[in-house]
């Protein structure tokens, strides 16, 4: 199945989650979407799990081929298999791009590394997907500081991760460490994706 490339609100809306972690997309409407979507029904126990593994491919943009694979590699790690896979996701590259403040939305960042904008340890990078490391640095490419979308980016850039330092005047950033689990989004129950993997 190809990735989702429709309204990003609607989608926002159907699983009742902020995808932006803003709360923008259910700002104005928190129901689902639809003609019947004001009353939602009650989910089972496969429902719940599903809806929660939907929740982070939706906020990361992956594939279900992606999110999979990412999901087994994450378990072959040690730790907890849950926090493992958040972790990893965090990671990608597209994910940082965006963290750093230098695209509104993680579909924007996606596209910037795809054009070939982002260096990493000043090798220029263009697959998403990349697995960054702690100690990595992530910067704009020298042909791309005047890139006008990254430049309205940075203006209105609030956002601040304690695991990545970014220096907006160089365009340069570090990924210092991997995050820690009260660090991500409060609002996941990766143990519901394990579950809905391990059924």
């Amino acid at each position: 199945m190809s990735r989702y490339t429709g309204p990003a609100f609607r989608k926002a809306r159907r699983l009742g989650f902020s995808p932006l972690e803003t709360g923008k997309e259910l700002r104005k409407r928190n129901t689902a979407p639809g003609q019947h979507g004001t009353s939602r029904k009650k989910l089972s126990e496969y429902g719940i799990q599903l809806q929660e593994k939907q929740k982070v491919r939706t906020m990361y943009g992956l594939t279900e081929k992606q999110f999979r694979k990412t999901f087994d590699a994450a378990g072959k790690k040690q730790g907890i298999h849950g926090t493992n896979l958040l972790i990893m996701l965090e990671s990608r590259l597209d994910n940082l791009v965006y963290r750093m403040g230098l695209a509104k939305t993680r579909r924007a960042s996606r596209q910037i590394v795809n054009h070939g904008h982002i260096l990493v340890n000043n090798h220029r990078v263009d697959i998403p997907s990349y697995q960054v490391k702690p100690g990595d640095v992530i910067s704009v490419r020298e042909k791309s500081l005047n890139h006008p979308v990254i430049k309205e980016c940075l203006e209105n850039n609030n956002s601040k991760c304690a695991y990545v330092n970014f220096d907006a005047k160089k365009m340069s950033g570090t990924y210092v460490r991997y995050p820690l689990r009260e660090e991500l989004n409060a609002e996941i129950n990766e143990a519901l994706i394990v579950e809905f993997y391990n059924r």
